[in-house]
């Protein structure tokens, strides 16, 4: 039907919508354009982060339960993919310590036809998440729940490092339990080889870092490492053998019910891809000038990353933020510097394999112990500790939850926390206050001392500030329901900033005990966008059928002085 002359365009199918937000996320051609503007600088800083990426990659390949060879495809395939596909210039991803907490309980029990199904799985929902357009939310996590986060995380890491510190072959889910197990092992037989090594890893590391931050120090570190085992002869744990090829996809032998029991894994594995990117995506936004990502294409881009990686034997990845950080401080302007990342771990899985193999467990995990310690900044923890008692509380809360639950539990266990704070705090800052009516008869009134006796015997006038919801209502307005020998009551309404359907039922209530001995309540200034709420209730239309709402506070003293005055004793409901 038309009007005017004119028609009304009609809806595009879902289909189109959905291929027009789907090549929305897609690469673009000014993300390649931009790695012919400083080749040569992203070069060298992709070749910098590779080399500071190859002992993580290891590292976290071994702690996933894969070996350090799922660890390399990572970082190779979901590097390049992420690269491409995601939406920062800058950001390097691959596998984590995050992603390893998650995926340590998953290996022991489904083994890598379990993560296999929960990298897909993921993949596919981050897809989802980038569709949907969920990538802009994360900036509303709050910050001690980042923190007490990290700090878990940090703390996992050290602890699955223990067994291969102490030189103690033992494996398991519970990492707090398999740590325990691993001390009490050494202790019944100690071997201060491993331990020696660790503590020299880790000590190297860490000074060199403070010392010359922009030296591959842990590729030093191990390099050294292995090179003085090999001259000793020392009988240390090593990597072993890499695989000399990327396997071939293969499908899982799993039951129905296993993929069942598997989606809440994957709903974990997709959450924390999501935050940890988004987050490090965040980071490199504000160590880079001009350079600013697109949230959604790198959901999207870690959704194609993870989909890819577990195909071909990997494990499902994330950003890394330390090696993001280390990416653009190395100069890197584009996506080429993790393509050539990626590149140079290839080259030494086809060239140095063997070598590789020969790296001592303990020097690994001297590198990720070192690597959970930096992860920890105390500057920002002891802010927090000292700024109040909800964020402690919080930071407490998400800390303690990410080492005794999982990751995802605890995020969400931070956040519902903090919101409940938060909500606590807003409710506090809700105000009822009695106020004279002298200060609010803007329009020039003077009484006689009879009249003003009489009003302010029969008339009480009270301003209400701040939220009026759900979590403080009833506190808020508990003081009008004791009001006595009071004739009419004015509710100052304009400096309300919220009312929900709790705030507007339990104003409702409210009102109506009030009404019901015989006190009119007048309302003046309630904001237009409130009067919906409050009609639902039934009680905006009865007070406006009254004559009870006023757009300002000296018609509503008005009107009250002329109920006093017609009747001091009797009901003044009735008299308008």
């Amino acid at each position: 039907m038309t009007h005017g002359g004119g028609s009304a365009a009609s809806p595009r199918p879902v289909w189109v919508q959905a291929f027009t937000r789907l090549r929305s996320l897609a690469p673009r051609r000014a993300d390649f354009g931009q790695m012919r503007v400083a080749p040569r600088k992203d070069v060298m800083a992709g070749i910098t982060v590779g080399v500071v990426a190859l002992p993580l990659a290891l590292g976290f390949g071994i702690t996933s339960g894969l070996g350090a060879g799922a660890g390399l495809i990572t970082a190779i395939v979901a590097g390049t993919l992420a690269a491409i596909f995601g939406g920062s210039n800058v950001q390097v991803s691959g596998p984590t310590g995050a992603m390893t907490v998650v995926l340590v309980p998953i290996v022991a029990l489904y083994g890598a036809n379990g993560v296999l199904i929960v990298g897909l799985m993921a993949g596919v929902l981050l897809i989802g998440m980038a569709l949907a357009g969920i990538g802009r939310y994360v900036k509303f996590i709050p910050l001690p729940v980042i923190e007490g986060f990290t700090l878990g995380i940090a703390v996992i890491i050290a602890l699955q490092q223990v067994p291969a510190a102490l030189g103690v072959a033992t494996g398991g889910e519970n990492v707090v339990g398999v740590a325990v197990h691993a001390v009490a092992e050494w202790v019944s037989n100690p071997d201060w080889q491993a331990v020696l090594m660790t503590a020299v890893v880790i000590a190297v590391i860490l000074g060199g870092a403070r010392l010359r931050p922009g030296v591959p120090v842990a590729l030093i570190a191990v390099i050294g490492a292995t090179a003085i085992a090999q001259l000793l002869d020392l009988s240390l744990a090593r990597i072993g053998a890499l695989p000399s090829h990327f396997p071939a996809p293969a499908l899982p032998d799993l039951a129905w019910g296993d993929i069942r029991m598997l989606a809440v894994p994957a709903l974990a594995v997709a959450a924390l891809a999501a935050l940890e990117s988004l987050l490090s995506a965040t980071v490199a936004d504000a160590m880079s000038v001009s350079d600013r990502h697109d949230s959604d294409r790198e959901l999207f881009g870690q959704g194609i990353a993870n989909i890819a990686s577990p195909l071909f034997g990997g494990i499902p990845a994330t950003a890394a933020i330390a090696r993001t950080a280390v990416n653009v401080r190395s100069g890197a302007t584009s996506r080429l510097a993790a393509l050539v990342h990626a590149l140079v771990l290839l080259m030494i899985v086809l060239l140095l394999s063997r070598a590789v193999s020969l790296i001592p467990l303990a020097a690994l995990a001297g590198v990720l112990i070192a690597t959970a310690i930096r992860m920890v900044e105390v500057s920002s923890v002891r802010v927090l500790l000292r700024s109040s008692r909800s964020d402690t509380a919080v930071l407490i809360v998400t800390f303690t939850a990410t080492i005794a639950l999982d990751l995802a539990t605890a995020v969400i266990l931070g956040i519902v926390a903090a919101g409940a704070l938060a909500l606590r705090q807003m409710a506090k800052t809700a105000t009822l206050e009695e106020i004279p009516l002298d200060t609010l008869e803007l329009d020039g009134s003077t009484h006689s001392v009879e009249e003003r006796a009489l009003l302010d015997a029969h008339v009480v006038a009270y301003r209400f500030e701040g939220p009026l919801f759900f979590g403080g209502a009833h506190m808020a307005l508990l003081e009008l329901t004791e009001i006595s020998d009071i004739r009419v009551v004015i509710l100052r309404l304009s400096h309300v900033t919220t009312l929900d359907a709790t705030g507007a039922d339990v104003l409702a209530d409210t009102i109506r005990s009030l009404e019901r001995r015989d006190v009119a309540v007048l309302i003046s200034g309630l904001p237009m966008r409130y009067t919906a709420a409050l009609s639902a209730t039934g009680v905006y239309p009865h007070l406006v059928e009254r004559g009870h709402v006023f757009d300002h506070t000296p018609q509503a003293i008005a009107h009250a002085k002329r109920h006093v005055k017609r009747d001091r004793h009797h009901d003044l409901d009735g008299v308008s």
